[in-house]
């Protein structure tokens, strides 16, 4: 199943049987020619395609009959296998990476709630008040797509495709060139920032917000796209496990259309029980002790994320 429209190239692999809508491209591969592991791995690939193909506009939209004229590298079968046992190899590795990850995070959410209790409920009895109040909110600059730029001396854009529950992913890339980046300070994102994809904030593996952390800047933040910063002394830890709570998903309930989003108005009216900022300090201080035990396994996925790019560009090159 591959997205052709909006985060074009988003591709997937149907476990069991499924129903898809107008925006995915459901392939249905002929099993004496094409394995289908080996298959979803090269859709992955047609991504840069994709971009190419979709006209430059606020939506990106590939249609369906432009879709079926890409083509894939089509080796013998029993080649096909080998490369998706391959490639199935270094998934699953980055899968336990990942689960490592989840589980740490999983770790600060508790921590959360055995210091302040459920945000819905209240039980310390805290006085109530809203994000506006508390914390300085930007939404992001409207770059132009057309004028985006490939060259690593530019600037990275932090875009909704690039937010994921809980990390920046900067595997689909978009560069603004730095002589153009003069005026856009108050776009910048700095270490700590707790950022949020207002479009299709809410994907299978969960709610699409992040900390950014030192590696992802420079960067600068595109229209769609809130970043958040405490004010008043609160930290951005507490900020960003406070925003992690059903509470908060509750509150931002997307609207009924094609896509769902949340509005700079759902953020700022979100009320909560506002704890004492020594508290605060001291949630901050636990969570970075478990943000330390998070080194070794987030720079280990980070090598495996390119150990698995070079192992998929050899793949279909034929070098593997």
């Amino acid at each position: 199943m591959v997205c052709c429209i909006g985060s074009l190239g988003k591709t997937g692999i149907a476990g069991r049987s499924v129903a898809t809508n107008q925006q995915i491209n459901s392939v249905v591969f002929d099993r004496d020619k094409v394995w289908p592991r080996f298959g979803f791995y090269a859709c992955r690939l047609l991504k840069p395609k994709l971009d190419c193909m979709a006209p430059a506009t606020t939506l990106p939209i590939v249609s369906k009959s432009k879709f079926a004229e890409l083509t894939i590298p089509v080796p013998p079968l029993a080649e096909q296998r080998r490369i998706a046992e391959v490639l199935d190899r270094a998934e699953a590795l980055r899968a336990k990476r990942r689960a490592a990850l989840a589980q740490l995070d999983s770790l600060t959410q508790s921590l959360f709630v055995d210091l302040f209790g459920d945000p819905a409920t209240n039980p310390k009895g805290w006085p109530k008040a809203t994000l506006g109040d508390v914390t300085e909110m930007v939404t992001g600059y409207p770059f132009r797509s057309e004028e985006y730029v490939t060259n690593c001396d530019s600037v990275r854009l932090c875009r909704g495709a690039n937010i994921l529950p809980g990390r920046v992913d900067w595997s689909d890339l978009a560069r603004w060139p730095e002589s153009k980046a003069a005026g856009l300070a108050d776009f910048n994102l700095e270490a700590g920032d707790v950022v949020i994809a207002m479009d299709r904030p809410w994907i299978s593996e969960g709610f699409k917000i992040a900390r950014v952390q030192p590696e992802d800047c420079p960067a600068l933040l595109v229209q769609r796209v809130a970043r958040l910063r405490g004010k008043k002394e609160m930290p951005n830890a507490f900020l960003f496990h406070l925003l992690n709570q059903p509470a908060f998903t509750r509150h931002c309930r997307p609207t009924e259309t094609t896509i769902p989003h949340i509005s700079p108005k759902d953020i700022r009216s979100f009320a909560f029980p506002l704890p004492p900022i020594p508290l605060q300090r001291e949630f901050a201080r636990r969570v970075t002790a478990v943000e330390a035990l998070k080194t070794a396994p987030r720079a280990s996925l980070t090598e495996l994320d390119a150990l698995f790019a070079t192992l998929q560009h050899r793949a279909f090159c034929g070098e593997l």
